[in-house]
């Protein structure tokens, strides 16, 4: 009854055509991937950071007036339009 067969799916990509154009869906393609592979290596990015700072934490750190380290965020593989790091904003709220 969920199932989805290649009627309903063939039905929603004539439909989804239709809506937003055969010019259109390359460049929606093009740019969720890009969206992707940005979230995917800013992910590997919190992760690593995570693990480098997970050992030099105390368990009863927060109090320290100890910077943190600044970071540069790499464009995505194959993303030519903004391939130039950029330094990531520091918080200014905490105190």
């Amino acid at each position: 009854m969920g199932r989805l067969g290649p009627t309903e799916i063939i039905l929603i990509l004539v439909v989804v055509i239709l809506l937003f154009g055969a010019k259109k869906l390359p460049d929606m393609a093009r740019s969720l991937g890009k969206s992707a592979r940005i979230l995917k290596s800013e992910a590997k990015a919190m992760k690593a950071d995570d693990q480098q700072s997970a050992p030099a934490d105390p368990p009863h750190a927060g109090t320290g007036t100890q910077e943190p380290a600044a970071r540069t965020i790499q464009a995505a593989p194959g993303d030519v339009t903004s391939a130039r790091p950029v330094t990531e904003p520091s918080d200014t709220t905490k105190r």
